[in-house]
């Protein structure tokens, strides 16, 4: 590893241990104030009686992060308890060698205590850390709009993520990795679960109404059983978690066919028909990544972690309604740049499948979009897209352009 990339990875990890101090409070998540504000923006209600509610209702259901729990009925199979127990927690080890806080010992100084991607040395990071809570991962062998796999993401913990401040978490043991997996997953379903309350109690449990009642928290309160006091409604938030749970259950990697004979017996060949569809109007890509593959292309635009507090919102980055976002937790705006492709290092993976997977699936929460794939013309048939043997010789064209020593 050169020393330029040692000092990329391990620069604000350090930086980040010493602002994150050590009395930085561990003993409850934070709530996602970005996410409220978003949620009641457009119904001009405060979103505060909302935010309390869901976080005493999560806190019941989900624990905190020193004793996470799994909500009652929680789908079996998809996180370990006791993977999610070693995970979380202060930085320790039992008798026996155990380790446990894997998560806060290696992934809370820039992932954030609650996964919000806003830890302590994010802000020094570009791109910024993932926020888990949406529920979108970028990179992953699952077609766009679906959750990752567990092998998804123990390969992107292994490897890290090439030109980012991603490292490497190889040195992790088998068991340490594993409990990171189910820690982050947990943290992905906690934070989809309280961004669609957010909604639900904006759109439709009263707390936005212009004459809501003396205590509309009373809909989402709880009983001491920790359970909600109004039960069609307990059934509903059940259930909700349940689908959210599902999402990553039902992952499934994405099928990719096996190159064609002619990408095989002749690469040259290839790369020149998938350098016409990089420069041409059915893939366009040189649109985004310039002419030369290197990211010249000038965009103005944002991932959709940002755009949801910005143009989402019609609020441009600077405005006054996104600084005061910025104060209870969103990152400063920051455009989005393509991928400078004569690096050679994808941030997904730099072999041939994990190219073609890329180029049908997109990247997901970015604006990379997915190729149009259409089944290859009968006859004289017209069609309008990308057939399988194309996206192979756009792979083909990518792989020729990563000249030595341009990595950074």
């Amino acid at each position: 590893m050169s020393p330029f990339r040692i000092a990329h990875v391990l620069l604000p990890c350090l930086i980040g241990v010493c602002l994150a101090g050590c009395d930085s409070p561990t003993d409850r998540f934070r709530p996602n104030g970005v996410y409220a504000r978003v949620a009641s923006y457009h119904v001009d209600a405060d979103p505060q009686t909302a935010t309390s509610d869901i976080d005493a209702l999560l806190s019941a259901w989900f624990g905190t992060p020193d004793s996470p729990r799994l909500p009652e009925g929680f789908p079996p199979g998809l996180i370990d308890p006791k993977g999610l127990a070693r995970a979380a927690g202060p930085v320790s080890s039992d008798k026996q060698g155990v380790r446990f806080g894997i998560y806060r010992a290696n992934c809370v100084v820039c992932h954030g205590l609650d996964g919000g991607g806003n830890g302590p040395a994010a802000a020094l990071q570009n791109p910024y850390p993932r926020d888990f809570r949406p529920g979108v991962f970028k990179y992953k062998s699952t077609p766009r709009g679906f959750k990752p796999t567990r092998a998804d993401l123990a390969k992107l913990l292994r490897q890290g993520l090439p030109g980012t401040g991603m490292p490497s978490f190889a040195r992790l043991s088998e068991e340490d990795l594993n409990a990171a997996i189910d820690y982050v997953i947990y943290l992905s379903i906690r934070g989809e679960t309280e961004r669609r309350l957010l909604r639900m109690a904006f759109e439709e449990l009263g707390y936005a109404a212009e004459e809501a009642s003396a205590d509309p928290g009373d809909r989402l309160t709880m009983l001491e059983s920790g359970h909600l006091a109004d039960a069609e409604l307990a059934d509903e938030v059940g259930a909700l978690v349940q689908e959210i749970a599902t999402t990553w259950l039902n992952a499934e990697s994405l099928e990719i066919p096996e190159p064609p004979a002619a990408f095989e017996a002749d690469r040259a060949a290839a790369a020149e028909r998938g350098r016409e569809l990089f420069h041409g109007p059915l893939a366009n890509c040189a649109s985004c990544h310039g002419q030369n593959g290197d990211g010249g292309a000038v965009t103005l635009d944002f991932d959709d972690w940002t755009k949801e507090y910005t143009t989402r919102l019609g609020a441009g980055p600077e405005s006054s309604e996104v600084r005061g976002l910025r104060r209870v937790g969103a990152m400063k705006p920051r455009p989005i740049s393509p991928r400078n492709l004569s690096w050679g290092n994808f941030r997904g993976g730099s072999d041939e499948r994990a190219l073609y997977r890329l180029l049908v699936s997109g990247i997901a929460g970015t604006p990379m979009p997915g190729l149009l794939i259409v089944a290859p013309p009968q006859g004289d048939e017209a069609v309008v897209g990308i057939t399988p043997d194309q996206v192979w010789d756009l792979v083909a064209y990518l792989q020729t352009m990563s000249a030595p020593g341009n990595s950074p």
